[in-house]
């Protein structure tokens, strides 16, 4: 049998420049996860800021997804350096940070995913199922170079320092969060406001400039707009809304005068 490899197509992808299609997974569950892992999606977002996961079921939810052409990407409750550790020692290659306010806090998230002397990510690897126990070569001197850091800018102070953030070596990507921005600006619960479409194109404009791909989650409606703004990685939807908009629809077309045994 062949050595496992580390190779993060994702990564690649986006230094390419070529899109990638994702989708959120938040019904924590890995058998909702693998019903959609073959679906076609280049991505999928395993959340652990807004779903009740933590680091046990973002495991399960990565081995059920890990026989299937799909790149898992996790989001942490917050960018903590021994949460950083946990996940890549689980085999995570692409992480989305939550709430990037300035240039140190992203050269600390960088630093937390390399191993010293580029960074302080912590060495147990022999015990760790990123390495396979040990049965990747060379997995210590490897791993750095293909782990994909991105980064959610998604405030007033993270718009302010987004320059400062795109000047940070190591940072593949800056994910532009509408919900949390769209209420920082003042607009809560109306991303779609002008001045929040405004400062979200305006990000996106910037990111791009810098040489780093700029992603963001919207409306199945809205992927053709972001995408031509110059977003690379866009997620169209929400597994929870998805299944919740479907049992409405059903339900309600059911239980019509006309439309069902109600």
């Amino acid at each position: 049998m062949s050595a496992p490899d580390l190779h993060n197509p994702f990564k690649a992808a986006l230094a390419r420049g070529e899109f990638q299609l994702g989708l959120w997974l938040a019904l924590a569950d890995p058998y909702s996860a693998e019903i959609v892992a073959g679906a076609g999606f280049d991505w999928l977002l395993i959340d652990g800021e807004h779903a009740p996961n933590d680091v046990r079921s973002t495991l399960a939810v990565v081995q059920a997804l890990a026989a299937y052409p799909v790149t898992p990407i996790v989001r942490p409750p917050v960018g903590q350096t021994h949460l950083i550790k946990q996940y890549l020692d689980l085999g995570v290659q692409t992480l989305l940070v939550p709430m990037v306010e300035s240039g140190a806090q992203a050269r600390e998230l960088v630093a937390a995913t390399r191993y010293p002397p580029r960074g302080v990510r912590g060495v147990g690897s022999a015990i760790a199922r990123a390495s396979r126990w040990n049965a990747v070569p060379d997995y210590l001197h490897r791993a750095d170079e293909q782990v994909c850091l991105l980064v959610q800018v998604e405030s007033a102070a993270g718009l302010a320092a987004l320059d400062d953030i795109l000047a940070v070596e190591g940072v593949d990507g800056v994910f532009i969060g509408p919900a949390d921005l769209s209420a920082s600006l003042g607009h809560l619960g109306n991303p779609a406001h002008p001045d929040v479409q405004a400062a979200i194109l305006d990000a996106v404009t910037r990111t791009r400039a810098a040489g780093k791909a700029a992603g963001i989650l919207c409306t199945e409606a809205q992927v053709d707009q972001y995408r031509a703004a110059g977003c690379t990685f866009i997620a169209a939807g929400v597994d929870t809304t998805l299944l919740a908009r479907a049992a409405r629809d059903l339900a309600g077309r059911q239980k019509t005068e006309e439309g069902g045994p109600y």
